[in-house]
């Protein structure tokens, strides 16, 4: 197989700007599309590969979540998708070789951008305490390394388990599944730093901290609020959604301090209308918020929706609300003392343009909110979404045809991973299924979220980190202290199909678990396996890759997990299945296995054998149709699991709000709140920062040096600030600048953060507002800054100034 030449780090001099597009996607986007592809992966492998992403008999798309319909066009992909099989799917390989001509502290010196575009790795990898270089190590030697140290903690609290948004269902559940046998709940994932304050706001108003949507509702929604969200780079497949609602007559509100070309217009490449006529107009209206100011203009829509029902009647579903609902005259004398003025301050929006949008909600059939990180990231985000929440209630938008909240998820199985059991907080109907199906008792006390995980390493209270997939270094916030933290462990351990920063940011000793991708064959047990994902709307689908491995004993996160656990726990025949036997349950309909051979290593026996979970981890190792099966028993909806996914099928899990008006909240109604108004105020010379994503970006990795759409190329690290605040602070459009972050702790002390050479580039953003892109500025986000309840670090609402260069 040819190999491709690495890539060096961005130049930052060669930065240079045009005017920002108005129009997403079209030929453009596919033509950029195909020369990624064909640079990571030659023009045949990328034919091959792309036509296979998101078929129902070929692979889940290794980026976002967004799900697909039920008939699929041949080309099922959009531009970042491409750009994520490309990374995925390249033909560049880092093997021992690598780590021999590059020492840690080599890798440590270049950027994202470099690392990741080095290739796969191939061979798993120990970092000795003391040693300059990664050196091989045996897949037998580096598990009993793992298993070693973790039998080594003094308390199972000192090991944290990290999970990225793309392991599979099966992967997470034996993973979850190894964590609690371990003993600890200390499972951060990234929903900690992305929707956890739309589970947090959801769980607690409608009993669900899922959205309420399909994509069908989507085309047939009257009215779409698309808030705090960019789909034309995070989401692009959405866009193709929206088209369809707006050709059915469907309106689209796009609110945001950045104008987004996605929700201006969307070129579909896959119709004429899209290449040759123009393409569709998306957002019927463009609100351009201010930063943390989306709680004032939802409490400005209950208000204008209370006070036309005051003033005229039949506005609001007083039906619903009465059988239904919970809490509403507490709302409503909320909304009643709301000061115009004040909700015309924290958004920036005329009253008169706050009264308009409130009269398009009021006509409208049925309406459906969508947001992402601008709404979840900010401290006051709970009550945010508490709001969205209340202006859907007061027209029975929970329930119905076209109608309810549609959190848009990032990585592709972000959400399933939850759903089997990568929380923190575990529900106790949940443990205690976990226990029978397993024989052991789970621990009950709640483990550390990923900004508690953070401060434990960084206090020298966790000796053992392992991430299952994911950059944990460069994903979080406060980038300084994680590395320091991080330095301060006694072994991490990173579960990866490529090469990050945190794998040149390590413990005292480091070991690197290479592992197969989404588009790679996965053949174990004489057979070739598949796995399943569970889009952003909650259903559920099979997926299997095609490719040959990039190395012949690289092994899937199902086999590692279940290695590890062999090791750990012990293969137990008897317990296969939670049966006598692992051959099989007639009665139950299990599939029949052939005599499996037990690991070859000796058990490693970390805790209390009468207290750890039985399997057969060799045959889940070999099988995940009985991983899938396990799943059936111990989480509801899953039944007649491996039927129901059989040729390519999807279904969807129960969903209470959308299924049946059945909410599983404490009272059983879906719950009107009452939240006092909040916002950020930005102190004189100061700017309101938020952290995003380039278009040649998907979360931390990084895909390229431009940011087309809004006219940013061949370079990142730039500040987009208002052209008024820019004479305001005396600094000039392309000056260098470094950013400094000032948070208020609450004893009233102020801490900074900086960050250096920093182009300003002239924005079209809300005066007091400015952007510029992770993971280059998380360092500027304090640790302890996070939301109110759900803990997600406010990477929207930094406080910075500029400084000019010295």
């Amino acid at each position: 197989m040819a190999t491709k030449p690495p890539k060096h780090d961005i130049d930052e001099t060669r930065l240079h700007l045009s005017r920002p597009k108005k129009v997403a996607v079209g030929v453009p986007a596919v033509l950029h599309a195909l020369q990624i592809a064909n640079d990571q992966m030659g023009v045949t492998r990328s034919v091959q590969t792309l036509m296979r992403v998101n078929q129902k008999d070929g692979f889940d798309c290794p980026g976002c979540a967004w799900p697909e319909e039920d008939k699929r066009h041949l080309a099922e992909f959009c531009e970042n998708g491409a750009k994520a099989v490309a990374e995925e799917a390249t033909v560049r390989r880092v093997g021992p070789e690598f780590f021999a001509a590059h020492s840690v502290d080599d890798l440590r010196a270049h950027d994202d951008w470099w690392l990741g575009q080095q290739g796969r790795l191939t061979h798993p990898m120990i970092l000795d305490e003391g040693a300059t270089h990664y050196r091989p190590i045996s897949w037998d030697d580096a598990l009993k390394v793992v298993a070693d140290e973790l039998g080594a903690v003094d308390h199972p609290d000192e090991a944290v388990f990290y999970t990225s948004g793309r392991t599979s269902n099966e992967a997470a559940f034996l993973y979850q599944l190894l964590v609690r046998g371990v003993g600890t709940n200390n499972l951060p994932d990234c929903s900690n730093m992305c929707h956890e304050s739309s589970g947090s706001a959801l769980t607690e108003t409608i009993g669900i901290g899922k959205g309420t949507v399909s994509i069908e509702d989507i085309h047939e929604a009257d009215l779409l609020i698309v808030a705090g969200q960019n789909p034309g780079t995070n989401h692009p497949r959405m866009l193709s959604a929206l088209e369809k609602a707006k050709q059915r007559g469907g309106r689209v509100i796009a609110v945001n301090p950045l104008p987004e070309a996605g929700l201006m217009r969307f070129e579909n490449p896959q119709t004429a209308r899209g290449v040759a006529f123009g393409g569709t107009k998306i957002a019927d209206r463009f609100v351009q918020i201010r930063a943390g100011g989306d709680q004032a203009l939802f409490q400005a829509i209950g208000k204008y929706l209370l006070e036309a029902e005051e003033r005229d009647g039949g506005v609001i579903d007083r039906a619903f609300i009465a059988e239904h609902t919970s809490g509403f005259d507490a709302y409503r004398r909320e909304m009643a003392d709301a000061d115009w003025s004040e909700l015309v301050t924290a958004t920036g929006i005329p009253e008169t343009i706050l009264r308009e949008i409130g009269e398009e909600v009021r006509v409208s059939k049925s309406t459906i909110v969508c947001w992402a990180m601008g709404l979840t990231q900010h401290k006051h985000s709970v009550p945010t979404l508490r709001d969205v929440v209340n202006v859907l209630l007061l027209q029975g938008n929970i329930g119905r045809a076209g109608a309810g909240v549609c959190p848009v998820r990032g990585h592709s199985n972000v959400q399933g991973d939850r759903t089997v059991g990568i929380y923190e907080k575990p529900a106790e109907e949940f443990l205690e299924a976990l226990d029978r199906e397993f024989s052991f008792t789970s621990p009950r006390a709640h483990g550390f979220d990923t900004v508690e995980a953070i401060r434990a390493m960084r206090d020298g209270r966790v000796r053992f980190f392992m991430g299952m997939g994911g950059n944990f270094v460069s994903a979080t916030p406060d980038t300084a202290v994680v590395e320091a933290a991080m330095a301060r462990v006694d072994l991490t351990v990173h579960v990866s199909t490529k090469l990050n920063r945190s794998h040149a940011v390590t413990g005292r000793r480091a070991v690197i678990l290479p592992t197969l991708g989404r588009t790679d064959r996965d053949r174990r047990g004489g057979a070739e396996q598949r796995v399943t994902v569970e889009d952003s709307m909650g259903a559920v689908h099979a997926s299997r890759g095609r490719l040959a491995p990039p190395s012949e004993d690289l092994l899937s996160e199902v086999a590692i997990v279940a290695r590890l656990c062999g090791r750990l726990f012990g293969d137990d025949h008897s317990q296969a299945m939670g049966t006598r036997s692992h051959r099989g349950d007639p009665e139950r309909g299990l599939p029949e296995h052939g005599a499996i051979e037990p690991h070859d290593e000796p058990v490693h026996a970390s805790r209390d054998r009468a207290n750890v979970p039985h399997a057969d981890w060799h045959a889940l190792e070999t099988d995940y149709a009985l991983i899938r099966t396990h799943i059936e028993r111990v989480i509801p909806g899953f039944e007649d699991f491996e039927n129901r996914i059989q040729k390519g099928r999807t279904f969807f899990l129960p969903n209470g709000p959308r299924d049946e008006r059945r909410f599983a909240t404490v009272d059983g109604k879906a719950r009107f709140t009452a939240n006092p108004l909040e916002y950020p105020t930005i102190p004189e010379g100061r700017l309101l920062l938020q952290t995003l994503r380039s278009h040649d970006q998907y979360n931390t990795t990084i895909y390229g040096k431009d940011d087309r759409y809004r006219g940013i190329h061949d370079g990142r690290r730039v500040v987009l600030v208002n052209v008024e605040d820019i004479r305001r602070l005396g600094f000039a459009a392309d000056e260098i600048v470094d950013l400094v972050s000032e948070w208020t702790r609450p004893d009233g002390s102020v801490e900074e953060r900086r960050a250096e050479q920093f182009r300003i580039v002239a924005y079209s953003t809300p005066v007091g507002n400015a952007a510029a892109y992770y993971p280059e500025t998380n360092v500027l986000v304090p640790l302890d800054s996070v939301a109110d309840v759900s803990g997600t670090p406010t990477s929207k609402g930094v406080i910075v100034r500029l400084e000019h260069r010295r």
